[in-house]
């Protein structure tokens, strides 16, 4: 086994680009890092990276080796899941990625249950607002609300989620009520941004008599947590664009009003994803199982 973690150690670094971002991923130390793709490269008897105090890159060996290093680990992942499924028994790590709002009021929750139902398996859960490369960081499984783009993932759509724009009432008494999105332009309303690299919330695409249409919107408030923006808006200090199953109590209690309902946002979908490789195997399966059922049923309750 110390050989094929030497292995998985290198696809890691080799994949982020950075010793110790690779041991975080594996939750090792930089030193465990070092030390492994150092045992490697002696076994190999070459260089694997490049490495200077700025950077640390591949060289031509460590570039195919990379190749047939993701081979052999992918054959392994295959033959170990055919061993767990046909025993029933599926166990080991899943390391999972999901949209802060959905992971703090679907998935997390739910972890616990899970976790008694099938004891050998240990959670990894990151939770994060940013475009996830799944792929590119070691993910088996990742939920994504949102549109999707053409990838070799594996997607299993779980619900059409609703949007609403709504405001507080306190907003709405100092700034008025916004007909449609026309207006949220031209009387330059206070829009609360989720801005983060690849992000386009600041371009919001609401449907019009004549079919969707972006509209610039702008405001002196965003940011990268889209539970922050919901903070804002109940507090009075914008509009804000959320999956109804978000705000769906805020809006019963009448703390947040619908707005610029002439012009109602597009839904969006929320989904589950993974690599192919790793699709197939129990531990994957049984999870995705397990919450795609789990949201399923929150979301239909919350969004009535």
């Amino acid at each position: 086994m110390a050989y094929v973690n030497n292995i998985r150690m290198f696809v890691r670094v080799y994949e982020l680009g950075s010793m110790s971002a690779a041991a975080r991923d594996q939750r090792a130390s930089p030193a465990v890092a070092s030390s492994r793709i150092a045992e490697l490269e002696k076994h190999l008897g070459v260089r694997l990276f490049n490495r200077t105090t700025r950077a640390l890159t591949a060289t031509e060996h460590g570039r195919t080796f990379y190749d047939g290093a993701c081979r052999i680990l992918e054959a392994i992942d295959t033959a170990e899941a055919a061993v767990m499924e046909a025993s029933q028994s599926p166990r080991g790590t899943l390391f999972v990625a999901a949209p802060l709002g959905v992971g703090r009021r679907f998935i997390a929750p739910a972890v616990p249950a899970f976790k008694a139902q099938y004891p050998r398996i240990d959670i990894r859960l990151r939770l994060s607002d940013r475009v996830i490369d799944v792929a590119g960081e070691g993910l088996d499984l990742a939920f994504h609300l949102g549109p999707l783009t053409d990838s070799d993932l594996k997607v299993r759509v779980i619900e059409e989620c609703p949007r609403v724009l709504c405001a507080a009432p306190a907003y709405l008494a100092r700034r008025g009520m916004p007909r449609d999105g026309a207006a949220l332009v031209a009387q330059g309303h206070d829009c609360l941004n989720l801005r983060f690299p690849g992000a386009q919330e600041f371009q919001w695409t609401l449907q019009t008599p004549d079919g969707p249409k972006r509209f610039e919107i702008t405001g002196p408030l965003e940011s990268d947590d889209g539970d922050v923006l919901t903070g804002w808006a109940l507090d009075g200090a914008g509009i804000v664009l959320k999956p109804l199953f978000e705000v769906a109590a805020h809006l019963a209690s009448g703390a947040l009003v619908p707005v610029a309902t002439d012009t109602p946002p597009l839904p969006t979908q929320l989904a589950c994803l993974s690599p192919s490789r790793r699709y197939r195997d129990p531990k994957v399966q049984v999870f995705a199982d397990f919450m795609i059922d789990h949201c399923k049923t929150m979301l239909r309750e919350l969004q009535g």
